[in-house]
């Protein structure tokens, strides 16, 4: 019998209908032995890296899976094309982006997938998600709590709680954004 592990992954969508691109992924991901146990509110975040596209919705999910760091990752990937994902512009828009975050306490080092992310520590739109859900979680190599990590980030980029406009469920890309909540900074912006 495998052990069933914690994994926290960060989903992003900044094109088409991006809350529900975030809950078919979800889905599928069930589909590939990934069970969502918890998942964070959605966020409005500016993109960081490539510009201009549209805000991206973003969210963590904290879900257990008895798959190995490099069959998540494929399961990630096959999720991301079934959606509609191409790779065409590093950080560029997208229908969806799955991350692995953290894979329990676990360190992995390959030419294709680093775990935990490399840029964690560099990205409020996952740092925010992620203290919502485990504060208190230690980053495994930084030796640092996400809580900790996100009090030090470098990132001013805007994150902002999203709600769906009233009466729909979601909206696409491009339609007004919904109600957004502005998310306290750990530091004054410059």
């Amino acid at each position: 019998m495998k052990m069933k592990r914690t994994v926290h992954l960060g989903l992003g969508s900044n094109l088409g209908d991006r809350a529900a691109n975030l809950e078919q992924a979800i889905h599928r991901l069930a589909a590939w032995g990934v069970e969502a146990v918890r998942r964070s509110s959605l966020y409005a975040t500016e993109p960081v890296g490539f510009a201009p596209q549209h805000w991206f919705l973003n969210c963590v999910v904290e879900a257990e899976t008895e798959l190995m760091p490099r069959q998540l990752l494929r399961a990630a990937q096959q999720v991301e094309r079934d959606l509609g994902r191409r790779r065409l512009v590093r950080n560029g828009p997208r229908i969806l982006d799955v991350d692995i975050l953290l894979y329990g306490g676990s360190v992995v080092r390959m030419a294709d997938l680093e775990i935990p992310h490399p840029r964690i520590a560099e990205r409020r739109f996952v740092l925010i998600p992620l203290r919502e859900l485990a504060p208190s979680l230690l980053h495994p190599t930084l030796r640092r709590t996400i809580a900790e990590l996100l009090a030090a980030t470098p990132d001013r980029s805007e994150v902002r709680v999203w709600h769906p406009p009233a009466g729909a469920l979601a909206a696409p890309a491009d339609a007004p954004e919904g109600r957004e909540e502005p998310v306290r900074r750990s530091a004054p912006r410059d």
